[in-house]
């Protein structure tokens, strides 16, 4: 019985604490309800304007990350964010310092940036980097963590620094992993299709 007892509040136990854990939650539908597949999103991500985020399939947005959608975001196909990321399509911390306490009285703020992000498929931004309105990053490329990004970056780029510039090329990576796995190189070349190779 004693036996029984232990089990049962074991149960109860890994069951509350799995309500405020942080988990994945999967995606079924993203902009204008159009079905999307293996788009996994964390619980403790926040997502503002959630009517402004374009996902695409095979999307995972790892814990503690907030995604703001109010100008346009768009998450293409195969990416891949980690944890405690911040992409934004605001700022208003220039606005706030030239207005100061009288922020709140004015409309149409001197310093306000606003523009969209756009994620290409099958990139990777690390953990605690920083995408600021504005942002365009191709297919393929890599944010290192704790990166702050703003500008446009090419496909297959390896972004990194503070502030963010191209420091390396993916495809040289791959290019070591397709020769050791040469099988991979149709799957690879189907999300490339059409893209430069040089």
């Amino acid at each position: 019985m004693h036996r029984l007892i232990c089990k049962i509040k074991n149960k109860i136990r890994y069951e509350i604490n799995k309500l405020y854990q942080p988990q994945m939650v999967m995606i079924k539908h993203g902009h204008n309800r159009m079905a999307i597949k293996n788009t996994r999103i964390s619980n403790t991500a926040v997502i503002v304007a959630p009517q402004g985020l374009v996902l695409e399939d095979n999307v995972f947005v790892f814990h503690f990350t907030i995604l703001d959608a109010s100008h346009g975001l768009t998450i293409r196909e195969g990416c891949q964010i980690g944890g405690w990321v911040g992409i934004f399509t605001h700022s208003s911390h220039i606005s706030i310092r030239l207005y100061g306490q009288k922020y709140t009285d004015y409309k149409d703020h001197k310093g306000y940036i606003t523009g969209p992000v756009s994620i290409g498929k099958y990139s990777f931004i690390g953990p605690h980097s920083i995408l600021m309105p504005n942002t365009s990053i191709g297919m393929g490329s890599i944010v290192a963590a704790h990166s702050y990004v703003r500008g446009e970056f090419p496909d297959f780029a390896i972004i990194g620094g503070n502030p963010a510039k191209v420091v390396g090329d993916t495809r040289k990576t791959d290019a070591a992993f397709l020769k050791k796995y040469p099988e991979l190189a149709p799957l690879y070349q189907q999300w490339t299709e059409g893209a430069n190779h040089a």
